[in-house]
């Protein structure tokens, strides 16, 4: 592991091979006898921090379920795992000036302090270790040199954090918490270190795929502008910064590499395993959560309807006439717990007022969690006077063209950009025609889906964990 500013790389197939043999590997000669280990393993456990994970703009907790369900396989316990919900997850455009339903850097920072206080004390810890992506990067980091975290805080770890900006500019994305030129990282990043004494710091970069860290301006809307920064500006004067070649801006949050190195790094070991021990029948809750005014909000959705239908892996179709689950949402959003199988494929229709019926199919859930949020989908304009509209996502990372095997009804959807993945999501909007069968692939998953009608109000979305 790399320390100061220098970056070490890691291979994705050495980590997966490195992972797979650990987890295989027997015990060594000498090793201490089932007494001792049990010891061992009990202080161990006392000294490990809670965790908090901090999801960025415009996210919700949901992102992090992924990476939780690694932490429970290598047997960090499940009630040190906290992840936040922001109330109003999308930043403003210029940070001093009120915005509605999107907050400040001082609104996530006093929101992240109340939400450590609260974990820490569920938790029984002293400490807290941190790890955020993207804007989650700004919340922790703000929160330890501004809000007195450093004082609780063991460990921060900033995943393709905007830690310098996704531009340095005095004329563009004026007033912006994401301006390197900016008051907000101009005082952040003050000083001989950019980083808080006390508090072990690491980053995780990519090498060249990270849209927000690109010396060109394509992502921000000025192709052909230079933004001032380049590669390596989510990496900090103090941290050890890590890159992970091939991963894009979400995926060194979320992939499995990532969690390699942050479990690393909080443990001061390598995880014993990459991959995710299923629960026979894992328990899974969330929240509805909604739309206002065009904008994402992470605020609960009371009179929410939601069903859970298990359908055919192969076909998309409804295995029962029965209903898996249903709720109506109370005040507090939730739709659960609903007790599923890990082998199972899951339909989930979300109804709420405003919005358009949402049909969400999902791979099987390996393990239980209580952060599987439901957001229902929009329309974009005209869509809705379509046949069908059939959209694939990705939320834990983007689609690469020629690093990714992905396809929707068997063709490459249009809208995914070359060269630096991009985009996290792809929509087919089909013509009138008799409802059938979709499948979406990504790399080793698939997931079939069914046409519902748009003249109906309904919108489909296959989304990936991966």
């Amino acid at each position: 592991m790399a320390g100061g500013n220098t970056p070490a790389r890691i291979g994705r197939r050495g980590a997966l091979a490195a992972g797979f043999a650990a987890a295989i590997a027997g015990p060594a000669r000498g090793q201490a006898g089932p007494t001792q280990r049990q010891q061992r393993a009990g202080t161990a456990t006392a000294q490990l921090p809670a965790i908090v994970f901090v999801h960025g703009n415009g996210d919700t907790a949901a992102l992090w379920h992924t990476t939780m369900w690694r932490f429970e396989t290598n047997h960090y316990p499940r009630q040190l795992l906290h992840a936040i919900d922001f109330t109003y997850p999308s930043a403003r455009r210029d940070d001093s000036r009120p915005q509605p339903y999107r907050s400040s850097t001082a609104d996530q920072r006093e929101e992240l302090a109340a939400f450590v206080r609260k974990a820490l004390a569920e938790s029984r810890r002293r400490k807290v270790a941190l790890v955020g992506a993207s804007r989650g990067g700004n919340a922790i980091r703000n929160y330890l040199k501004n809000g007195g975290g450093a004082a609780v805080t063991s460990h921060a770890v900033l995943c393709g954090a905007t830690n310098h900006g996704v531009i340095v500019s005095d004329t563009t994305l004026q007033g912006s918490e994401f301006n390197g030129a900016g008051p907000f990282l101009r005082q952040l990043n003050d000083g001989p270190l950019e980083t808080v004494p006390g508090v072990a710091f690491l980053t995780l970069r990519s090498d060249k795929l990270d849209k927000y860290a690109q010396p060109d301006g394509k992502f921000l809307g000025m192709p052909g502008k230079p933004t001032g920064i380049s590669y390596d500006a989510p990496e900090l004067k103090g941290a050890t910064n890590i890159v992970l070649p091939g991963l894009d801006h979400r995926e060194v949050a979320f992939d499995k590499l990532a969690f390699q190195k942050t479990y690393e790094f909080i443990v001061g070991r390598p995880p014993a395993t990459l991959f995710i021990a299923p629960e026979r029948e894992p328990v899974l809750n969330g929240r509805v959560t909604g739309v206002v005014d065009g904008v994402y909000t992470n605020l609960p959705v009371a009179g929410a309807s939601v069903e859970v239908w298990e359908v055919d892996g192969r076909s998309g179709q409804r295995k029962s006439l029965t209903v898996a689950h249903r709720r109506v949402t109370d005040a507090d959003g939730l739709w659960g717990p609903f007790r599923g199988r890990q082998d199972a494929f899951y339909e989930f229709v979300i109804e709420v007022s405003g919005s358009p019926i949402t049909h969400i199919y999902r791979s099987p859930f390996l393990r239980s969690s209580d952060v599987i949020h439901l957001r229902p989908g929009q329309f974009d304009k005209d869509e809705s006077k379509a046949g069908a509209v059939v959209v694939m996502t990705r939320p834990r990372g983007y689609f690469g063209v020629g690093r990714d095997k992905f396809t929707l009804d068997g063709k490459v959807p249009p809208g995914v950009n070359e060269g630096v993945p991009g985009t996290s999501s792809a929509r087919l909007v089909l013509p009138d025609a008799p409802v059938r069968t979709i499948v979406a692939v990504f790399n080793l998953e698939t997931i079939p889906v069914r046409t519902w009608p748009a003249r109906e109000n309904r919108l489909v979305i296959a989304e990936f964990h991966n």
